[in-house]
């Protein structure tokens, strides 16, 4: 009886996850540029499924929305970009999981969400920074076939995507703790039912 009961709840996480995940691809969609950023750099929601997901459950599932997320879109754009999705793979990885992680490790509340937001902003805009500069970048430029010389790629990081990452956690984040603000009852009531 107990391991029916298991099972059905690992069933109904799972179910959850891949609702999240599918909320994250379409938030992923609805995207915009800024306007004084390169126009491939866009701003989207799509952590914030996942970041619900890390706090209801644990930092492997704020991972697994955002592998989802990936893994649709790949299946749905036909493996286009695939530097592109790894990159955003990795981005919300570097996000969401700092949140999560800060979030169960103290006083599960507002203050460690605001903290966790901080620093999952500054691990993603510094990582994706350093990232970019030595593989992501040096990689479109051999997959589309241009020179991308250090200096290219230097102001690439330091005007398009240091600034992006740092704006997107803030843009999230603005977002994200009055919904955790509105929702903190239901979270926690999710947490003691499904864990």
């Amino acid at each position: 009886m107990q391991k029916t009961s298991m099972q059905s709840s690992n069933l109904l996480k799972l179910i959850i996850l891949a609702l999240l995940g599918t909320i994250s691809l379409v938030l992923f969609f609805l995207n915009f540029p800024l306007p004084f950023l390169p126009a491939y750099l866009k701003i989207d929601f799509s952590e914030v499924p996942a970041i619900m997901a890390g706090l209801i459950f644990s930092p492997m599932a704020g991972i697994i929305v955002v592998a989802i997320k990936n893994l649709l879109y790949l299946a749905i754009s036909g493996a286009g970009d695939p530097i592109g999705v790894a990159a955003n793979f990795l981005a919300g990885l570097m996000f969401v999981v700092p949140v999560s992680m800060i979030y169960h490790k103290f006083k599960k509340g507002t203050k460690s969400v605001v903290s966790g937001l901080v620093t999952g902003t500054v691990i993603m805009a510094i990582g994706m920074s350093v990232l970019n500069y030595f593989v992501i970048l040096p990689a479109y430029g051999w997959f589309m076939g241009w020179e991308m010389t250090d200096q290219v790629i230097w102001a690439s990081v330091i005007a398009g995507v240091l600034p992006f990452n740092v704006i997107k956690g803030i843009v999230v984040a603005l977002l994200f703790v009055p919904l955790f603000i509105k929702m903190r009852r239901w979270i926690e009531q999710k947490q003691v039912s499904l864990t």
